[in-house]
């Protein structure tokens, strides 16, 4: 055995929470909390807490504890994620402070149940941190402008793909739909791990895997620590989830419009989905039901008010929203 002390470990919890903004309006947002550390090591975090195997029986109560004395924002569904503890995610050469492995979790919330944002934590807009994922208004420009030339000349410099995995060409074609291949709203961290492989954000940088080089800001946001690639985790969960699940009512207020869901949907999800087809899927999947009131706040006609029937769950398992995308 080394006669070195290993460095010591500590668990933390660290939550992406989502909310969506102005659901009963025009344009509704997928929104992030975010919490900015003081200085010298100031960036845009994730909400992040020890856990305490004293004061906590379990991981989930430990962060609904946590965020609720940090932040005030009460959290709906849960659901833990993965287990972030990669060498080098927070340690450097020679540093002998404790190594913190964090357990990433998904939670949702409402932002009409939120009464007032902690000072030190507020909502962002996730696509701030991953431009290239919001195809609402179609393809995003900075793809073909910024991206995917840098992405490319990336591919080409690559002579022989390590053995069993895919060439860096075919890897750029499944995730990012060149070539003609389909976009995949889905691989949200696959894609980040790419971009962070071709050494095109500043975390590459920062942790000295910069390679090609555009200046890395461009790439979106930054963020502390591995923070972004737990955020794309949970970003790839939930537009997934959604479509065998219905979670997209936990960022919903109690009632709403059909064109509110599916902008909601759309927010997540990052893509438009066709009117007509969405709203045959919703009435035919039973999931929600008119409660028999108008809304007045569309700037047109009234619209039927809805609600989600919690008591599908004990119906069916499955009760998700599998929608596509509007060509």
């Amino acid at each position: 055995m080394s006669g070195k002390t290993p460095l010591p470990i500590e668990i933390g919890l660290t939550a992406a929470i989502v909310a969506v903004s102005n659901v009963a309006g025009d344009t509704p947002e997928p929104m992030i909390l975010v919490a900015r550390e003081t200085a010298p090591k100031s960036s845009t975090a994730l909400p992040s807490g020890p856990f305490d195997p004293v004061a906590h029986r379990t991981f989930e109560i430990g962060l609904r504890a946590w965020v609720s004395e940090q932040t005030g924002v009460p959290l709906g569904y849960v659901e833990q994620l993965y287990t972030f503890g990669d060498r080098g995610r927070h340690a450097e050469v020679g540093d002998r402070e404790p190594h913190v492995v964090s357990v990433g979790y998904l939670a949702l919330t409402r932002t009409g149940e939120i009464a007032q944002e902690a000072p030190d934590a507020t909502f962002r807009n996730w696509y701030v941190f991953f431009p290239w994922e919001d195809w609402r208004d179609g393809r995003p420009d900075m793809l073909d402008r910024l991206l995917l030339p840098q992405l490319d000349a990336w591919a080409t410099d690559e002579t022989t793909p390590p053995p069993g995995r895919l060439s860096r060409r075919e890897r750029l074609k499944l995730l990012f739909g060149t070539d003609g291949g389909p976009f995949d709203e889905e691989s949200v961290l696959e894609r980040y791990e790419l971009v962070y492989e071709a050494g095109l954000v500043e975390e590459a940088h920062r942790d000295g895997h910069a390679g090609h080089g555009l200046k890395p800001l461009i790439m979106g946001e930054t963020m502390r620590h591995d923070h972004r690639r737990i955020l794309a985790t949970a970003m790839g969960r939930l537009r997934a989830k959604m479509k065998y699940r219905p979670v997209i009512f936990e960022l919903m207020l109690e009632t709403f419009t059909l064109t509110d869901l599916q902008r909601t949907v759309e927010a997540i999800s990052g893509r438009h989905v066709h009117k007509q087809n969405f709203r045959r899927l919703v009435e035919s999947s039973a999931v929600v039901e008119a409660t028999g009131e108008m809304s007045h706040a569309t700037g047109g006609r009234p619209a039927a008010l809805f609600r989600f029937r919690r008591e599908i769950l004990q119906e069916r398992p499955a009760a998700g929203l599998r929608v596509g995308a509007r060509t």
